[in-house]
């Protein structure tokens, strides 16, 4: 009997022990928010993690939250379908008239009109505008500016304010839209306001500052954590489990420690920034730095929160329980830490670095309302490059841009259309239409004909289609997209380039494993300048690139529709004053939106003498090419142009070893 006893005392003994430590180490999970979707409250985050935390504290232990003063119902009746006429969008898309400001404007305000002006949205006319836009109602001295006349009750308006605050008199906003600067969660209007980012008084109008992520994965010397100070500034640590770094309750050591001034950006792995709206701006900081956000229960709503998945690039915890979150952030794996900082970079360089970004990422949010269906997927918002350099126009559906088949898995299929430029007078190109033609993967021959002489009446027999297409005698038309192309893949051609069937067919190869990516035979480098203060370029042949000229160049068709309805008129006009200007401009839309540098393969030296007008012996000619490199890199905030040390050849490229095994033997040729 007492040996029975024994027995069923041990073993009640290990089973409460295995109790204990099933509930004492589960995993901790942070919460992260739901994923937005329109028309649905936001507000207060999903925890993931609600059973397991009752393992470190029971909801009766917890401290409770601040006494919040009685608010209003969370939106009001007002939604995308009751208080917008869609119908005044329909034919002309997304027209934006902005009311002019009375007296003197801001440096912010001045820079929103600039980005509206330089958006494809701006309408001069009211009455031809889908949106009224209403900057900030508050004035510069701090009185509130009155309502236009055309208001009828804010319908189809959009009142716009960088700044969490309105003016203190009372304002109906009735049925206009708010973009609002870290609007409070309790207000905000899922699916018909738009959340933005609390940008600094010094946010640059265009191009902005490069994302400061040094390294790619948590370094043993960087801090585990920064905290936001509420005057600014970062305060660093590397606490241990029992630190508690931001309750003031805690006694505990809070470790070593290191504070930032306010316009030092954060050297850490995880942000701690509390939830009251304050330190919103930190949460920009956060993102340039490369410093994955650890958001203390917010209480204002993420910026554009109704397109990004912000799962991807920050994390929302729970304030109230300060050990449990850094215990978690401690045992995070290092793959999810380096693919949430990498998110962090993407995400400042394509929204928010600059005003310009900011705001036409708003417009294109409220456009994507408008297509509705036909709208921007997820994965174009939430992947490289961003859904303001993917255009609905041309497509939605992420297989028909160049990049994305890396994830997809797959490479472009088909072949490729020629594209040949004739703008000088001279004899047609028979022999360079003959060499093309004779590609397997060539599907057809343009012959885009901008000179005064007309086109000679008949043209040689290809096996091809071969067809004329009459230009407007700009050197930008070149870029047009023309209807006629029917490939995805586009061989840019003059009427003087040279070359040979072989160089074509590897050059189509190489394009293939990289459709993002420019691939060209002629090449220049930019370098700055010291003695001039400003960039330059050459044309000597060196061991680094970063141009390759479109005089002979393969590239996605695409490219042609960012050209033509992306870029800004005086970029392309710039483009025809100095046609050598053209090259340069291509290259650096195609680097702005990659970043990445072009692909070089090998060009023959027997077509060094037999180099188009567009060749780099040329450039020095032109005095307006002396300073239009300058003035893109103006015009696109930045110098996007990344250079390459690496040229591809075809496998076996003069190897010792017979010709009868290598493919492209004639590459070899001297």
């Amino acid at each position: 009997m007492q040996s029975w006893r024994r027995k069923s005392l041990w073993l009640a003994l290990s089973a409460s022990w295995l109790l204990v430590l099933l509930r004492v180490f589960p995993l901790l999970r942070l919460a992260v928010p739901a994923r937005p979707w329109a028309g649905a409250p936001q507000g207060w985050p999903r925890w993931l993690d609600a059973e397991l935390l009752q393992s470190f504290s029971q909801p009766g232990e917890l401290p409770e939250d601040d006494p919040q003063l009685p608010q209003a119902p969370r939106g009001g009746s007002c939604d995308w379908g009751a208080c917008f006429d869609v119908s005044k969008c329909r034919g002309g898309g997304l027209k934006v008239f902005v009311y002019p400001v009375a007296g003197p404007i801001s440096d912010t305000h001045r820079r929103i009109l600039a980005s509206i002006e330089s958006s494809r949205s701006r309408s001069v006319s009211p009455d031809e505008a889908c949106i009224l836009l209403l900057l900030s109602l508050e004035a510069p001295a701090g009185e509130c500016i009155p309502v236009p006349q055309q208001w009828n009750g804010g319908r189809n308006h959009l009142v716009l304010s960088l700044h969490p605050a309105f003016c203190t008199q009372t304002f109906q906003l009735g049925q206009a839209m708010v973009a609002k600067a870290s609007p409070m969660v309790d207000t905000f209007r899922p699916g018909f306001d738009v959340a933005l980012p609390l940008l600094p008084e010094a946010h640059p109008l265009r191009g902005g500052a490069p994302g400061r992520l040094g390294q790619h994965s948590p370094h043993p010397g960087v801090p585990l954590l920064a905290l936001a100070e509420e005057r600014g500034g970062w305060r660093t640590a590397v606490p241990d489990s029992s630190a508690c770094p931001w309750d003031g309750r805690c006694e505990q050591d809070r470790g070593p420690e290191q504070t930032h001034p306010g316009a030092t950006l954060p050297n850490a792995t995880f942000c701690l920034i509390p939830g009251h709206r304050p330190d919103a701006l930190h949460f920009l900081q956060a993102l340039q730095a490369g410093c994955i956000p650890v958001l203390l229960s917010p209480r204002w709503e993420l910026p554009f929160s109704e397109v990004i998945d912000w799962t991807k690039a920050a994390i929302v915890a729970d304030e109230r329980l300060p050990f449990q979150v850094v215990a978690a952030l401690q045992e995070m794996p290092p793959t999810r830490v380096l693919a949430l900082r990498q998110q962090t970079q993407f995400l400042w360089d394509a929204y928010f670095s600059s005003v310009e970004k900011v705001i036409h990422t708003t417009l294109e949010i409220i456009q994507d309302r408008i297509f509705g269906a036909s709208a921007h997927p997820s994965l174009l918002w939430n992947s490289p490059p961003g859904a303001l350099l993917a255009l609905p126009t041309f497509s939605t559906s992420p297989s028909d841009f160049p990049f994305y088949y890396l994830q997809r898995g797959s490479r472009p299929v088909g072949r490729f259309s020629a594209l040949i430029w004739v703008g000088a007078p001279g004899q047609p190109p028979l022999k360079l239409i003959q060499a093309v033609a004779g590609s397997q993967h060539c599907a057809q021959i343009l012959v885009l004909w901008s000179s005064e002489k007309p086109p000679p009446p008949r043209w040689p027999k290809t096996a091809v289609p071969l067809t004329v297409l009459e230009g407007q005698r700009k050197v930008s038309d070149r870029f047009f997209p023309h209807r006629a192309i029917s490939t995805d893949a586009i061989l840019s051609l003059d009427a003087q380039s040279s070359l040979t069937t072989s160089e074509v067919d590897f050059a189509f190869v190489v394009w293939q494993s990289f459709p993002e990516r420019m691939v060209g035979f002629l090449t220049l480098s930019h370098f700055w300048d010291e003695a001039r203060g400003g960039w330059g370029y050459t044309a000597e042949r060196a061991n680094e690139f970063s141009v390759v000229l479109t005089s002979a160049a393969l590239y996605h068709r695409y490219y042609h529709i960012l050209f033509t309805h992306y870029l800004p008129k005086a970029l392309r006009a710039l483009a025809d004053e100095a046609p050598t200007c053209v090259d340069i401009l291509m290259n650096f839309l195609v680097a702005a939106v990659t970043k990445l540098p072009p692909l070089k393969v090998p060009y023959g030296k027997q077509h060094l003498e037999a180099r188009p007008p567009l060749a780099p012996e040329g450039l020095e000619s032109q005095p307006p090419v002396q300073d239009c490199i300058n003035r893109m890199a103006v015009e696109f905030g930045y110098m996007p142009l990344v250079s390459s040390r690496l040229r591809l050849d075809p496998v076996l490229f003069k190897d010792p070893v017979s010709v009868l095994r290598k493919k492209y033997r004639s590459l070899e040729k001297p």
